[in-house]
């Protein structure tokens, strides 16, 4: 899941600058579950938008609508009736969505009110953790199921540093060391001996090195 932080209120006005009448798009989809870009999201900061202004004096329309996702075409149309009514979009899906909301709506400003963060899980009510980063390589199957590149502060593909305690991160000593991690998850599977093996060093160029990446599915294709 995609996990996301709503920018703050002043962040958010200030990137409006001077635009009145704003299209505030949510997202149903992970920035629903993560709390910040759905429905009930929306909601609230059209409000706080709404009173803004009104305290300040001036004129300012905000349209409400949320979109089942932003990262669809078919589901980003259905705003074409009326987006030219809007002096901007304000889009609270992640930085995916935004970028395809502009790449639709080619002379429309379209601004993130979220700050997209990591691919996360869920740990309890209200509490994410990361534990991928896409880089386009995976390699869980070589360390019990945990993976370095997100859950070691320094992406070791061979660990723990030297600087690790007690399982805990010298970074954070309130985070679990990747590598102990890796470690306790191998003994747990009785494939301890696998720590041993040594993982090569990463190829980055399924990550980012040739620029975004694409996958193409023949079989899905219309």
């Amino acid at each position: 899941m995609i996990v996301g932080n709503r920018k703050e209120f002043q962040e958010i006005v200030g990137m409006l600058g001077s635009n009145r009448r704003v299209l505030l798009l949510g997202c149903n989809e992970c920035v629903t579950v993560c709390g910040v870009g759905g429905e009930k999201e929306v909601g609230v900061l059209a409000s706080e938008l709404r009173i803004h202004w009104k305290t300040a004096g001036e004129t300012f329309e905000v349209k409400e609508h949320t979109l089942e996702r932003q990262c669809d075409y078919e589901y980003i149309d259905q705003v074409r009736g009326f987006v030219g009514d809007y002096d901007v979009i304000l889009s609270m899906a992640c930085g995916a969505g935004v970028q395809y909301v502009a790449e639709a709506y080619k002379t429309k400003l379209v601004m993130p009110a979220v700050n997209t963060t990591f691919l996360g899980v869920t740990l309890e009510q209200g509490v994410w953790s990361e534990r991928c980063q896409g880089c386009g390589a995976c390699i869980l199957d070589m360390t019990g199921g945990v993976c370095p590149i997100a859950r070691c502060a320094k992406s070791l593909m061979n660990g723990p540093c030297g600087g690790s305690s007690g399982g805990k991160c010298e970074v954070d000593k309130e985070v679990d060391c990747g590598w102990q991690l890796i470690i306790d998850r191998l003994t747990e599977l009785g494939q301890l001996d696998r720590y041993e093996d040594i993982i090569p060093v990463k190829d980055w160029r399924s990550s980012r090195e040739a620029g975004p990446r694409k996958r193409i599915r023949e079989d899905l294709r219309l």
